[in-house]
């Protein structure tokens, strides 16, 4: 009998976790190891990225990419629930694609994309732009451009007018090499409206010849929260140069700072490397560089750190001295100009720091500097991103083994502390350490010809895409899940360009839609933090700061904010817009979420910025709504025993009082 019981119970005991799954009301984790994860192409397939943008305007990163015939160029729209890529148009450009830049050129709040290809003449480069249609696809004509020379021009407010203008060296004025501005000049009420019109940037002086390839910026250097422009200097010989022009709104650009560059210096990239709220530069130096593999030799790793007016040590610090200079900024002034700034590249003090290559990756060749594997080749910069949250920008680069292999690397920053790589010297401010534990999915890599940072699906952790040659046979590209469980926060900030006054834009068919995807370059932000030991501490981002040579910039800011669940005390976002107030401040803004930031429209006198914030659904929601759910039942039963026993004893006292006897009253 009980043989016969168990027997009958048993597929209800096998039955009832499988059961008991589908009635759980929270799903699995698609990715549950500690560790970086290889999560394939997702759906892009044989294909190279180009460029990020928001082509939809969903809030999603979206995708825009090459075919091998490197004519094809291709959008992928993000789709969260499938968590892949799907394709959404198709376009072959009638010349070989060198770069494509995506940006909103006729400020209506949807993303276009500027195609440069290669012309018949020798150093000319041909423009032309894609309208785009709020859905991941473009208008069938596109609008010609002036040419400029195979210097790419870069993307930047130049005037002022929050419209995407482009500075370079025209076709024209190939001989002379002097900047000129391609100056937005769109007005969609025309019959035949223009895009660009040439004209002379507003320059206190005479800027340099630009290097080719380049590394300009708009990005602050000065600590104003206004984007100044950092021009890569060709002087002739292999010998390169940088200029920091300031940008004084209308009265132009005046040059704060000219320096040499030690020689082989490849690309250059900005962060705040040492988180105190300055703009630092980051470069690559090799004493040779083979232009068939792209492999440097005898390199090294450069920091050069912006000395300015550091963060006041605490509220009650007097900024100024006795002589009423200041000496240091408030956590409510970050945006003060320091005009007595500059980058150091003085070796020895603790303001410039050089590591040899070798000391991160121990009998390696050296970096990949190039992508040979595209035409012309690529300059591949150090890529900088925060993968750790810890609120230091971290390093990816491409080295290459002994047996001729490409690899991906990851380097944390860390505190000089702990004696890492670049703190031998003993003067270092930061030093950094290769990821090896959980890092498998990157060392298994052996054809990498390119590496940048993104947040896959938004959901506030810095992955990797690693583009690959197919060498392996496991295709061209590869997403690195960054699925350690880190206990930090983060934030992602976006400032738009005003586009719609800073409401819903409509189309031709009278669809209505936001205007998130403008990709606007030159916003700057600075925010002021406490951390877990009470040490408050300031940091600067830049959005967009270079969109030349594929550099693969997210639409975007990311940023680590370490261990810490303080709100943020204050959040200073800049624009680029020529007005009194060129920037905005937030004040309690909640760790782990999203801020969309738009200023005044450029016609406009106001002062006052559209300020938005999205909360990100983590996964944690649901675990608070069943404990809120299950703390309120249990305060409701135990309201409900007492009220009954409240009520039990109000009776036996009402019964007790029925039966007592007046005497008074006999």
């Amino acid at each position: 009998m009980r043989c016969a019981l168990r027997l009958a119970l048993l597929p209800a005991l096998v039955g009832a976790p499988a059961f008991a799954f589908s009635l759980w009301p929270f799903s699995t984790s698609r990715f549950t190891k500690n560790e970086l994860i290889q999560a394939g192409d997702l759906g892009i397939g044989d294909q190279r990225i180009i460029a990020f943008g928001d082509f939809n305007g969903d809030q999603y990163l979206d995708a825009l990419t090459l075919d091998n015939d490197q004519q094809t160029l291709s959008v992928y729209l993000w789709n969260h629930d499938n968590f892949a890529y799907k394709r959404a148009s198709s376009t072959r450009h009638p010349a070989p694609v060198v770069n494509a830049v995506p940006g909103d050129f006729t400020h209506d709040g949807t993303l276009d994309v500027l195609v440069m290809s290669t012309s018949s003449k020798s150093g000319k480069l041909d423009m032309a732009l894609y309208l785009g249609k709020h859905d991941g696809s473009f208008e069938k004509n596109t609008l010609s451009i002036s040419s400029s020379t195979d210097s790419q021009p870069i993307p930047a407010d130049i005037d002022g007018d929050l419209k995407i203008d482009l500075l370079g060296v025209p076709y024209s004025q190939w001989s002379t090499s002097s900047l000129t501005m391609w100056q937005n000049v769109w007005n969609a009420s025309q019959s035949n409206p223009t895009l660009f019109n040439l004209a002379d940037p507003k320059f206190n002086g005479t800027p340099c010849t630009p290097a080719n390839p380049h590394s300009n910026a708009v990005i602050d250097f000065d600590g104003d929260c206004l984007a100044d422009l950092f021009l890569l200097c060709d002087d002739g010989g292999g010998q390169r140069s940088f200029e920091i022009w300031l940008n004084k709104k209308e009265a132009g650009f005046t040059l704060a700072q000219r320096a040499s560059l030690p020689s082989g210096v490849q690309s250059v990239s900005f962060a705040d490397m040492d988180r105190d709220g300055t703009t630092d530069m980051v470069f690559v130096t090799c004493s040779s560089v083979s232009q068939s593999t792209g492999v440097g030799s005898g390199c090294s790793l450069h920091v050069a750190y912006n000395v300015q007016l550091p963060l006041c040590e605490s509220t009650t610090t007097p900024a100024f001295n006795k002589d009423g200079q200041r000496v240091c900024r408030q956590p409510e002034n970050l945006c003060v100009s320091d005009p007595n700034f500059h980058i150091s590249l003085e070796e020895g003090g603790n303001s410039y720091t050089r590591v040899p290559f070798s000391s991160f990756i121990p009998g390696t060749t050296g970096p990949v500097v190039l992508d040979t594997t595209f035409s012309p080749s690529l300059p591949l910069p150090v890529r900088i991103g925060d993968a750790n949250l810890d609120g230091y920008p971290d390093l990816a680069f491409i080295f290459a083994t002994t047996d001729n292999a490409h690899t991906p690397a990851l380097l944390f920053s860390e505190d000089c502390s702990h004696n890492a790589a670049g703190c031998s010297n003993k003067n270092g401010k930061r030093g950094w350490r290769r990821v090896t534990k959980g890092a498998d999915a990157l060392g298994r890599i052996r054809d990498a010809k390119g590496v940048a940072f993104l947040d896959v699906d938004e959901d506030g952790s810095l992955d990797l895409l690693v583009q690959r040659t197919g060498a392996q046979g496991e295709g061209s590209l590869s997403f690195i899940q960054n699925n350690f469980y880190y206990d930090a926060f983060f934030l992602k900030a976006i400032v738009l360009n005003g586009a719609c006054d800073n409401g819903w834009c409509t189309d031709a068919s009278g669809s209505s839609y936001s205007p998130f995807g403008v990709s606007y370059s030159g916003a700057t932000y600075k925010y002021a933090v406490l951390d877990t030991q009470g040490k408050r501490s300031a940091a600067l981002v830049g959005q967009l700061p270079q969109m030349t040579y594929h550099s693969l910039g997210t639409p975007y800011a990311f940023v680590g904010l370490g261990r810490t669940n303080n709100y943020i005390e204050r959040l200073f976002a800049g624009s680029t817009r020529h007005a009194r107030e060129h920037a905005t401040v937030l004040e309690g803004v909640i760790p782990n979420s999203r801020v969309v930031l738009s200023p005044p429209p450029p016609s406009s006198e106001s002062i006052h910025w559209k300020k938005e914030l999205f909360l990100r659904p983590g996964e944690w929601i649901p675990w608070v709504t069943v404990v809120v759910i299950a703390a309120t039942g249990v305060l409701a039963a135990i309201v409900g025993v007492l009220h009954m026993s409240e009520k039990r004893a109000d009776e036996l006292e009402r019964r007790r009082t029925s039966h007592s006897i007046n005497f008074d009253a006999l």
